[in-house]
């Protein structure tokens, strides 16, 4: 005769996450055997450990989410005093589907990372037009058919432990008879789930697929994900991320491919520096040219930046890629432009992109990215680990005090940390330092024994991130390194100055200078500028090599003829005298004289003109867009 106990639903949801989770950790246990089979022995040390402690977050988060509505199911039924069998029955086998299903996205995942080395994600639905093949393909491969009855097993093994806990803790359920207690417990039950479901405390950004990357084995980088946590967001970005059909992708490699910039014909002053000269770059926060005193001397807000300038190669017609943060970097250290309404470096499955991080890698530089707050905001962490950069250095790593706001500790605090760890590096070294002070919420410094002129709390920002800009470069001058480095100052985009159009040039109107005392001589150049140059202009100059990237040129041998950009959904090109804007989502179009700060459209005037420009843009961002996408 079977026992009988007391109902416990908030017992029988405990139970329930626990074995979730440990046939989770069997599964990835699986996975990581049948890797090591399939490609050797392999040395991880402790980064196993943490991959599989990365692992129980991610699969948290996937229990979390199955059990969110059982959950408020079953709470809500015991509360109001619901006593049918059948009710809770229903829950559980709901619960039960869902994680069968979470087991089945593990097993099928196990032959897909062996084939692809990349974790189950949408990908796998691209052949269900030709099921036959697949299923033919499934049958004849013993593999797939072990893991299919890997998870017969575990499903089979799965649906009697479930059975044994619904009888044991969801069966002869009574009213509470204490029910404020009862209510509170609930609450905080679905506190935690929530707090679960996103995977992270951080308010700025839940878990992504970019947290599991900490190391630069791309194994063990991979290992913590859950594939169910995979397929859903590759699932979520598919739909949210439509197709980009600005023009054929045919004529758009044409173009990308057969565009041939023009050539300076004065090379003489190309700078040449030797192949172990580190590199610095600061991506400025919204540094608009126009909050620069160079560009505007009425606001003088950037005396320590203009001096930067005055012993510098300024590019003073550089223009950012778009208009977020993550446009910016991704385009600054990675030469590919901004895709209108498409997040640079959110991606599930992230790509391999050539770019400045893995160019210095591969020449035995030590690669380090600095930034004030969280690193896996905006993917940033996930993208870079898995694209060259060998630390990062975060809001994590500086002490709490020093953490002001949600944007992390300040500017200064920052370059103080690259001061110091730039300092124990025994070899070349490529760092990315990004600023944030300039951004909402400003926080300004008050124990640091200097003093704004301004009285707007945003100048004051400006003022401020130009103070820390001035002290690290500075500091950096006492270095022993200082005089071996390269430093590279642009701005991840711009901010609102003018509204002559809805595009307004402000956002993408950057400075971009290249500051090396004694091997770069002052020089200001008119020439068109792109954040996308900034690598091959970097390459060109340590490393003498053919620059491959048509997205990007070296600006000291070659001249741009337009300048493109995006926001959003508008993509903007230029050159010299004209602005050409074309709206998507209507597809609006117009054509101004940049320079004379007009207004009058002047499309039909110019028309063969602005359809160069429209061509050259657009074939520019599609191509990039079906490289990423690896369309032909």
């Amino acid at each position: 005769m079977e026992k009988k106990h007391k109902g416990r639903p908030l017992s029988y949801l405990l139970t329930t996450y626990l074995l979730g989770m440990g046939l989770f950790t069997l599964f990835r246990i699986t996975n990581t055997l049948a890797f090591r089979i399939h490609a050797g022995p392999q040395n991880w040390g402790s980064g196993l450990l943490k991959a599989f402690a990365m692992g129980l977050r991610f699969d948290t988060v996937i229990s979390c989410y199955i059990l969110s509505i059982p959950l408020v199911g079953i709470v809500t039924g015991h509360l109001c005093g619901m006593r049918r069998d059948g009710y809770y029955r229903g829950w559980h086998l709901l619960t039960v589907l869902l994680y069968l299903t979470a087991f089945l996205a593990c097993a099928a995942d196990i032959p897909y990372f062996n084939y692809f080395f990349t974790r189950l994600n949408v990908s796998a639905f691209s052949w269900m037009d030709s099921l036959p093949f697949v299923v033919k393909m499934i049958v004849e491969e013993p593999a797939f058919i072990l893991y299919l009855f890997l998870f017969l097993a575990v499903g089979f093994c799965y649906v009697m432990l479930m059975r044994r806990i619904r009888l044991r803790w969801l069966t002869r359920l009574e009213k509470p008879e204490r029910l404020l207690p009862a209510i509170l417990l609930g609450i905080l039950l679905a506190g935690c789930c929530m707090i679960g479901m996103r995977g992270r405390l951080s308010i700025k950004s839940p878990i992504r697929t970019g947290t599991a990357y900490f190391s630069d084995n791309a194994f063990l980088n991979q290992l913590g994900l859950n594939p169910m946590f995979t397929l859903l967001s590759s699932m979520r970005e598919a739909k949210k991320n439509k197709e980009l059909h600005l023009i054929d992708s045919e004529t758009a490699r044409q173009v990308a491919t057969g565009w041939l910039p023009e050539p300076r014909h004065d090379t003489s002053g190309v700078i040449r520096l030797s192949p172990d000269y580190n590199v610095v770059v600061v991506i400025m926060e919204s540094m608009a040219a126009c909050k620069v005193g160079h560009f505007r001397p009425d606001r003088n807000l950037t005396p320590h930046l203009d001096s930067l300038i005055a012993g510098s190669l300024i590019f003073e017609n550089a223009y950012s890629a778009g208009i977020h943060t993550h446009n910016g970097i991704y385009s600054t250290l990675f030469s590919q432009p901004a895709i209108p309404g498409r997040h640079s470096m959110k991606w599930t499955v992230i790509p391999k992109i050539d770019g400045m991080p893995a160019l210095f890698h591969s020449k035995g530089y030590q690669t380090i990215y600095f930034t004030t707050h969280d690193e896996q905001f905006d993917n940033v962490a996930g993208f870079l680990y898995a694209n060259g950069i060998g630390r990062i250095i975060s809001q994590k790593d500086y002490p709490a005090k020093e953490v002001k706001s949600t944007l992390g500790v300040p500017d200064h605090v920052m370059f103080d940390r690259a001061i110091e760890e730039l300092g124990k590096e025994r070899r070349p070294f490529f760092a990315c330092l990004m600023t944030a002070s300039d951004h909402n919420p400003y926080i300004l410094p008050d124990d640091i024994g200097w003093e704004p002129r301004s009285k707007n709390i945003s100048e004051k920002m400006v003022e401020y991130a130009d103070w820390a800009i001035g002290r690290f470069i500075r500091k950096a001058k006492q270095t022993s390194w200082f005089a071996n480095t390269l430093f590279v100052f642009v701005a991840d985009h711009g901010s609102s100055d003018e509204s002559l159009y809805d595009m307004p040039l402000s956002y993408h109107h950057v400075p971009l200078l290249f500051y090396c005392p004694g091997q770069i001589q002052p020089d200001r150049r008119s020439d068109l500028a792109l954040q996308t140059d900034i690598g091959p202009t970097i390459a060109g100059m340590v490393f003498p090599i053919e620059n491959g990237n048509p997205a990007g040129i070296d600006l000291q041998r070659q001249r741009r003829t337009f300048a493109y950009f995006s926001a959003d959904d508008k993509i903007g090109v230029l050159d010299s005298v004209h602005f050409y804007r074309y709206r998507m989502s209507d597809g609006d179009e117009s054509m101004y004289r940049y320079r004379n700060h007009e207004t009058v459209n002047l499309l039909p005037e110019y028309r063969t003109k602005a359809d160069s420009m429209r061509r050259y843009g657009f074939s520019m961002i599609q191509q990039a867009y079906d490289k990423l996408n690896r369309r032909p």
